[in-house]
């Protein structure tokens, strides 16, 4: 089962791309879009009850991505996509570890596979976020829910108030709780949904919650948080195809929290860290769940002191695969700088 509506166009990237169908040259018709999914319902469904708390009775919407005209030539119909930006979203620390937050543009290199861009856009003020909140509902959380809920409402406090929080419980399935909405009290009644039994289906839900952000279109910046206390143990999704999601054009920057106990394993803390860093995100391991509060507070931080960065890049034929990312930053007055934000993305043909 899954989450949400087939994915609209992507914002984060766009160069030109040439789709070739071999047709017959009376064809007239449009490839389908194979994206479609499903929602996976809501904790009031599973009781076979209504929830007046709930926004998400119905797949979001999907609609497909827009087309140039098509053109025949020689029998072949030639559809042409058409992709114009790259947009990162940068977070800059100095020596000591410190938000550096008052940079130009003129401090940023932005490197494609080694190549330096042209940056064509770039804002450092606080904006918007559709910001995807998945939690772990297995047994093992059942203890646990009440300080990381109360840890994930005054992230949503201490957010912008413009953003839009969806909320994604997750154990051997997957369930939007609450879709995309600023309303607190919705927020807080779809963290209380709990059921807290089953496995851990982490890589199912960080697909389907990276696909319902995707689906969002009224805020380009996305962010997923997600909250466990064990390794995935039931998805029929893998690691790789989960990083691959999160890597697709205009994918979410993840954060993760990992909480330590029996079931997360060194293993289980390799994965998320890879899938946050791979993003520009980060994962958090607290020792305590005393911890957890201030993390939220300081992901509500970081995500409110971002620098976004877009270019176009400069091969416009867009060559398949995967294209690695580097920033840099340089500026009078600072040591060294790092800039943590995504490592690279598929591009659209190669994403599938």
């Amino acid at each position: 089962m899954h989450l949400c509506g087939p994915l609209r166009s992507c914002p984060f990237l766009n160069a030109t791309l040439l789709l070739v169908l071999i047709l017959p040259a009376s064809a007239q018709t449009n490839a389908p879009n194979s994206n479609a999914a499903q929602p996976a319902g809501n904790s009031a469904e599973r009781q076979g009850e209504p929830n007046p708390n709930s926004t998400s009775q119905s797949p979001v919407p999907g609609q497909p991505e827009a087309q140039a005209p098509s053109s025949e030539q020689n029998g072949l119909f030639v559809f042409k996509k058409q992709v114009e930006e790259v947009v990162l979203h940068a977070t800059v620390f100095d020596e000591q570890r410190h938000l550096v937050s008052g940079l130009d543009q003129s401090a940023f290199t932005v490197l494609e596979d080694g190549v330096p861009q042209t940056i064509t856009s770039f804002r450092r003020e606080d904006v918007p976020v559709a910001l995807g909140v998945a939690i772990d509902n297995s047994g093992s959380m059942r203890d646990k829910r009440t300080q990381v809920n109360q840890a994930v409402l005054n992230l949503i406090r201490a957010s912008n108030p413009q953003d839009e929080v969806c909320v994604v419980n997750f154990s051997q399935n997957y369930y939007l709780d609450q879709d995309f909405t600023s309303d607190e009290k919705l927020l807080q009644a779809a963290l209380h949904q709990v059921s807290a039994k089953g496995s851990t289906a982490l890589y199912d839900a960080i697909v389907a919650s990276a696909a319902h952000l995707g689906n969002n279109p009224h805020i380009e910046k996305k962010v997923l948080l997600v909250i466990t206390d064990g390794q995935d143990n039931m998805s029929r999704e893998t690691l790789q195809e989960a990083s691959r999601r999160l890597q697709r054009a205009n994918g979410p920057t993840l954060y993760a929290i990992g909480l330590l106990g029996s079931g997360l394993q060194q293993q289980g803390r390799e994965a998320l860290r890879e899938l946050a860093e791979s993003t520009g995100g980060v994962a958090y391991f607290p020792t305590t769940l005393d911890q957890v509060d201030n993390i939220t507070r300081t992901i509500a931080h970081d995500i409110r002191s971002q620098y976004m960065i877009a270019y176009r890049p400069r091969n416009q034929s867009l060559k398949p695969g995967y294209q690695s990312v580097r920033v840099q930053a340089k500026t009078p007055g600072y040591g060294v700088l790092t800039v943590r934000t995504r490592n690279g993305y598929y591009s659209p043909e190669s994403s599938h």
